[in-house]
């Protein structure tokens, strides 16, 4: 008996979904539409979804030959840190999401391997694993509170938003700056004569 088939999903999981009602007629269509909690850890680390925040699921679940196809949306709100500026913020992402299932005994199954496509399992099909992939592959590696975000002064670690348009820090080169104090250094003793 292959491993996969020993496990056991629990029915009142929110992303565990029964598909009996389906049967095994291909063409037969069911949609679903819920809100479901987030699972914990969905996320990034300057970008993630809260555990038990509502995940809006949009499914369509369509039975094909060789098992069911489910296809779809996931909406989820996000919370994160801006990557230039540091600021927190709050969005909401929405990944599209298609998977197909296998049914026990089917050529598909047999012919694929452990991982490579769902599999249904007492007409059980488990998306945590497919919405958590979905999601977090979904989200900004460096997200922005504002995509025109111009991000933190360098000198003084200030956002350049509080900041008045002149402001600047002079800097000089430290390749002249040795140069810069002796020059500096013959004005003074001139001012002084």
């Amino acid at each position: 008996m292959p491993e996969h088939a020993m496990t056991r999903l629990n029915p009142r999981d929110p992303l565990v979904l029964d598909i009996r009602e389906l049967g095994r007629r291909p063409g037969s269509l069911r949609r679903i539409e819920r809100s479901v909690p987030a699972p914990a850890g969905l996320g990034v680390e300057l970008i993630g979804v809260q555990e038990g925040a509502p995940l809006g699921l949009a499914f369509r679940l369509e039975a094909v030959v060789e098992g069911v196809l489910v296809s779809g949306t996931v909406t989820a709100p996000v919370r994160g840190e801006c990557g230039r500026c540091l600021t927190p913020f709050t969005d909401e992402v929405v990944v599209d999401l298609q998977e197909l299932f296998a049914y026990p005994d089917s050529v598909t199954e047999e012919t694929t391997e452990e991982g490579e496509v769902g599999r249904i399992e007492n007409d059980l099909i488990n998306l945590d694993p497919y919405v958590r992939d979905a999601v977090v592959l979904g989200l900004p590696l460096s997200p922005l509170c504002r995509s025109d975000c111009r991000g933190l002064c360098v000198t003084c670690g200030t956002r350049w938003d509080e900041l008045p348009a002149e402001h600047a820090h002079e800097q000089i080169d430290p390749r002249w700056a040795a140069l810069a104090e002796r020059f500096s250094d013959q004005r003074t003793d001139s001012q002084e004569k």
